[in-house]
C-alpha cells in the first residue's frame, strides 16, 4: 500500500490489507489477593489436610475420645470426701486435654512439618498476605476443638449421665474457658514449633510435653490429691486452669470444698489464661521465621 506526501506528513504508516490498527493493550498490574479472601482459602485448605490426615485424625481429635471412653469404663465410683461422680470429674479434664490436643499440639507438630518441607517459605514468596497463614491454622484449630467438645460432651452425656451446664452463666463460663484456653494453647504451639529441629521429631518433641501436662493437671486425678509439689508446677501451665474452669461447669459446687484454694477462682483462670495467649503471641512474634529449610 503507498503513500501519499500529505499522508506522509501527517505521519501515518502503511499497514497490510485487511489488518486494522487497534487501541495498544496495557498490561493491568497484578493484585494481591485481600486478607479475607485469602484467609478463606487457606482455612479451606488447612481443614481439609486435616480431615484426609489420618494419623491427625487420631491423635489430635480422637485420642481424647478414646480416653474419654475407657478410663470412663474403667473406674466409677465417688471421688473421695465428696458426693460427686468420678467419671465427670474426669470429664471435665479431658476436655480442658481436648482443647490442648487440638491448638498445641496439632498446632505446633504441623507448623513444624511445614517450615522443614518448605512450605512455609514458599507461602511467604507468594502475593498471600501472611496474615492469612495465621488466620488459616486459626478457623481449623476453631473447627476441630469445637467439634472435639461437642464429641466429649455428647459421648460423657450419653454414656456417663454428665449433667450439661444447669445455668446461662455456666454455659457463659464454657464458651470463654473454650476461647482463652484455644488462644492460648495454640499461640503458646506456634511458638513451641520453633524448637522442634525437623518434622522428623516433630510428635518425639511435642508429645511428651503434652502427656506430662495432663498428669500434673487433674486430667487422670482429682487435682486435690497430687502432691503439692506437683500442684504449684501445674499452675504455671494453661491446663490445670482449663481444667478447673470445666470442673466449675459440670461439676455441683460443692466440689469447690476439696479444691486447692476452696472455690472456682474463676478470675484467676481468665486472667492466666489470658496471660498465657499475650505471652504465646509475644512469643511468636519473636521467634517465628518464615525462612525455612532450602525450597524443593
Amino acid at each position: 500500500m503507498s503513500l501519499t506526501k500529505d499522508n506522509r506528513l501527517r505521519g501515518e504508516t502503511a499497514e497490510p490489507p485487511g489488518e486494522a490498527v487497534g487501541p495498544p493493550v496495557v498490561a493491568r498490574p497484578h493484585r494481591a489477593p485481600g486478607l479475607l479472601r485469602a484467609s478463606a482459602a487457606r482455612s479451606s485448605v488447612e481443614l481439609k489436610a486435616f480431615f484426609r490426615n489420618k494419623q491427625s485424625l487420631v491423635f489430635t481429635l480422637f485420642f481424647p475420645v478414646i480416653l474419654l471412653v475407657v478410663f470412663g469404663s474403667i473406674f466409677s465410683g465417688k471421688v473421695e470426701g465428696t458426693d460427686t461422680d468420678f467419671r465427670q470429674v474426669f470429664m471435665a479434664g479431658v476436655v480442658a486435654a481436648g482443647v490442648m490436643s487440638t491448638a498445641f499440639s496439632g498446632l505446633a507438630i504441623s507448623v513444624a512439618i511445614e517450615r522443614d518441607n518448605g512450605t512455609v517459605r514458599r507461602l511467604a514468596l507468594t502475593p498471600m498476605p501472611k496474615a492469612a497463614y495465621f488466620l488459616g491454622k486459626l478457623a481449623r484449630v476453631v473447627v476441630t476443638t469445637v467439634l472435639e467438645t461437642v464429641l466429649l460432651i455428647g459421648i460423657a452425656v450419653v454414656a456417663f449421665d454428665l449433667p450439661l451446664p444447669s445455668t446461662p452463666g455456666r454455659w457463659l463460663t464454657l464458651a470463654w474457658c473454650i476461647t482463652l484456653g484455644t488462644a492460648a494453647c495454640a499461640l503458646a504451639g506456634v511458638a513451641y514449633s520453633a524448637v522442634i529441629p525437623n518434622s522428623r521429631s516433630a510428635s518425639a518433641i511435642v508429645t511428651p510435653v503434652f502427656m506430662v501436662l495432663q498428669f500434673i493437671s487433674g486430667v487422670f486425678f482429682p487435682f486435690h490429691q497430687l502432691p503439692l509439689w506437683m500442684q504449684n508446677t501445674a499452675a504455671l501451665f494453661p491446663v490445670k486452669w482449663m481444667a478447673q474452669g470445666f470442673r466449675s461447669v459440670f461439676l455441683p459446687d460443692s466440689f469447690t470444698a476439696v479444691e486447692p484454694a476452696g472455690s472456682w477462682e474463676l478470675g484467676r483462670i481468665a486472667l492466666v489464661l489470658a496471660l498465657w495467649a499475650v505471652g504465646g503471641l509475644v512469643a511468636t512474634v519473636l521467634t517465628f521465621g518464615w525462612r525455612g529449610p532450602r525450597v524443593r
